[in-house]
């Protein structure tokens, strides 16, 4: 998706709380993969719908951002053979999930029974749940440390919803860039001065 169109979705939005619910959701996913001990981000889709886009637009995030751990592990619910090594891991990797890890269930329709049950696995083994929900899944949100509901009206189709996600997690926080530039600006001083002859 282009910049040009992410504005303009993000100009539709303003004011409707909806950009404030997908920026927390996309704090706490930045968080959950930033934290000391953090481990890998696992990403899984229903065994209908395979979270490609997300994927991708995770893993430029996690180039531009300097956050590697925003890039994710695709879970697929079949895996063909001979699929390529970074296409090759299935749902049991989920089972392995455990302190540290974090899980984050892309889900337009129904989850389905083995996934909730592998995912329910992976948090009762302490890893952080988040899951981008288009059915309203009760059994899902029960999962999830966070959840975030994507409606299916206009302003909030699925897809956008994954890519809006993808760049507020690359975001680095505003506090924290506002620390950043105060810092740089102390370095600069305790440099010492510098001397203009005029």
């Amino acid at each position: 998706m282009d910049a040009v169109r992410v504005s303009a979705l993000r100009e539709r939005l303003e004011g409707t709380g909806w950009l404030e619910a997908v920026g927390g959701f996309a704090g706490e996913l930045r968080r959950a993969v930033s934290r000391r001990g953090a481990g890998e981000l696992l990403l899984v889709g229903t065994e209908a719908y395979e979270p490609w886009h997300l994927a991708a637009h995770l893993e430029d995030e996690a180039a531009w951002s300097a956050v590697p751990r925003l890039a994710p592990t695709l879970l697929r619910h079949r895996v063909p053979e001979r699929a390529p090594a970074h296409l090759a891991h299935g749902l049991g990797r989920l089972t392995g999930a455990g302190r540290g890890a974090t899980v984050l269930v892309v889900a337009p329709a129904a989850a389905g029974g083995t996934l909730l049950e592998r995912v329910h696995d992976a948090r009762r083994h302490g890893a952080t749940v988040l899951a981008v929900d288009g059915a309203g899944s009760a059994d899902l949100a029960g999962l999830a440390h966070r959840r975030l509901a994507v409606g299916t009206a206009e302003e909030e189709p699925f897809d956008l919803a994954q890519h809006l996600v993808s760049v507020a997690a690359g975001r680095r926080p505003a506090r924290r860039a506002a620390l950043d530039r105060l810092a740089a600006l102390a370095g600069r001083l305790a440099a010492g001065p510098t001397v203009s002859r005029w």
